[in-house]
């Protein structure tokens, strides 16, 4: 007999991969960027150097480098890749949908493999987008084209801070989207698995 609070219930994923990619996501991915993203890249901006006496010319270049900070770009893809599963688990709530009845209806079963689907296709073009973005590997000195500024500084070298922390914490976070990838694949061969074996036991 399940002693789970019915509430529990309704908001715990149907699978143990589920269960499991939820633990992940919240603990590992989140401590993660919270705070060895802030140890990283924290004070980036402040120690982004190109010419110590023209501060308008390191803000100029550090846009440059950065049309979006790091942060920001990966906690707009944590929220984001949970929005489908909170949709499918907000619906499944208002309706008293509980895990069983997400294996043993068909129309429940298509919805939770959907949202698990939406949540690969989004990782996909969060890693493409990071790829554009960021690349994999952060070199210690960036060439900023700083002609439209002034002439006169045209093309200069700026002094990346702690490049090779950022180069790890990159790889890092590419390596967390495809565990994630892969782990909602696996989730949704492990529900295919438990339909199967529903069916067959009726």
């Amino acid at each position: 007999m399940n002693n789970t609070p019915p509430g529990l219930r309704l908001l715990r994923p149907p699978t143990v991969i589920g269960q499991f990619h939820t633990l992940f996501f919240g603990s590992v991915r989140m401590f993660f960027l919270g705070v060895l993203g802030f140890a990283v890249y924290g004070n980036e901006a402040l120690h982004f150097s190109c010419d110590p006496d023209r501060r308008e010319l390191n803000l100029f270049c550090y846009n440059q480098f950065r049309p979006i900070t790091p942060q920001v770009f990966w906690a707009l893809q944590l929220v984001t890749v949970l929005v489908p599963g909170a949709v499918f688990h907000l619906y499944a709530a208002c309706k008293n949908i509980d895990q069983e009845e997400i294996l043993e209806r068909p129309i429940y079963t298509v919805f939770y493999i959907i949202s698990v689907l939406l949540r690969i296709i989004l990782e996909i073009i969060a890693f493409w987008l990071q790829s554009h973005l960021f690349g994999f590997q952060v070199h210690s000195l960036y060439t900023c084209d700083a002609s439209s500024l002034e002439k006169a500084f045209n093309v200069t070298k700026c002094m990346v801070p702690e490049h090779f922390e950022k180069t790890i914490f990159l790889s890092a976070m590419y390596t967390f989207t495809v565990i994630t990838i892969l782990l909602c694949i696996a989730e949704i061969l492990e529900i295919l698995f438990r339909r199967l074996g529903y069916l067959n036991n009726q």
